[in-house]
């Protein structure tokens, strides 16, 4: 399995023959245009393209000339708060008097933190071997990471060993990032944002709007352990916040119907609103192979335009 390989490259690479194997469209091929010169209005030009503000200025008529771009930018936000460090693992039932915890100690499984990498690694190799041109956004802690969106295998090589070199730590500030890394690209592209969405929902939600409104195709990659769907313990547990440190026993027997709900709102939360403003949402969870989870998430987008916000005009 993927989860037992250690070397982050050979596992986005497995990954990647998985995907290739099933026979699947990249998410990163598609089509735009790109603004390319100003020349004089001739009679017959089609007048949606005059430019009326440089008329404004030089009472002249010019038309707005376009070159096609069969590939676009790739940024991939990634989430390396503390949060994404969890792990799930299988626990038993606490004995009759014990105390348990929500951290359990039985045998590993994936982090969320680790899925999360081999998720964007993955996407970095498709993207690349696609002709585009690939970037990423990331905060750890109180570092900031950004690699600009550029081609061939040698950047490739730096964005996978920037996401290699990544240790999940404190909280981090998703609309900054989301909007920053927006800032940075030089024209419209694809920005996937890997996270399992804790933070500032309200705020994300909106530099996300913003992204969608100014032409970009997002996709929001909510990664989530099945210990975080359903407790999957009983009796008294302490619950040990990962990022604040704040610690809080409870008898998981009684929360656990409310737990569920609240989850099931938070999750329905982020889908209703991704559909709301044209974008793309995805639960994934760490007990399912990355593999499958990308491949189930190229099936639901192979039937659409995969850039579909190339022909929605930039926001002004």
């Amino acid at each position: 399995m993927v989860a037992a390989i250690e070397d982050l490259e050979l596992s986005a690479r497995r990954v990647v023959e998985g995907l290739r194997t099933g026979g699947n469209r990249s998410p990163f091929h598609g089509y735009s245009t790109e603004f390319k010169q100003h020349r004089p209005y001739r009679a017959g030009d089609d007048l949606k393209y005059l430019d009326w503000k440089l008329y404004a200025r030089s009472d002249r008529l010019y038309t707005r000339q376009f070159r096609d771009t069969t590939n676009v930018p790739v940024m991939l936000v990634l989430d390396a708060s503390a949060s994404m460090a969890y792990r799930h693992l299988k626990t038993s039932a606490p004995r009759e008097g014990s105390v348990g915890s929500a951290a359990g100690d039985a045998h590993d499984a994936m982090s969320k933190w680790r899925y999360a990498q081999v998720i964007a690694a993955a996407l970095a190799y498709v993207a690349s071997d696609q002709g585009n041109a690939v970037g990423l956004m990331a905060m750890s802690g109180a570092e900031v990471r950004f690699l600009s969106a550029r081609g061939g295998a040698v950047h490739l090589r730096q964005v996978i060993a920037a996401i290699d070199s990544l240790d999940p730590a404190g909280q981090w500030e998703p609309p900054r990032m989301i909007d920053r890394a927006a800032q940075l690209m030089r024209r419209r592209g694809i920005v996937i944002v890997v996270s399992d969405l804790y933070d500032d929902e309200d705020g994300t939600s909106r530099a996300l709007r913003r992204l969608a409104r100014h032409g970009h195709d997002v996709s929001l990659l909510q990664v989530l352990s099945p210990g975080e769907l359903d407790l999957g313990v009983t009796g008294q547990v302490e619950f040990v916040d990962v990022e604040s440190g704040d610690r809080r026993l409870a008898d998981a027997n009684v929360i656990a119907p409310r737990y569920a709900q609240a989850v099931r709102a938070f999750v329905a939360r982020w889908r209703g609103d991704a559909l709301k403003a044209g974008i793309d949402h995805a639960l994934l969870s760490t007990a399912q192979p990355p593999q499958r989870a990308l491949r189930d998430w190229l099936q639901r987008r192979g039937g659409r335009h995969l850039t579909g916000h190339s022909h929605r005009p930039m926001a002004r």
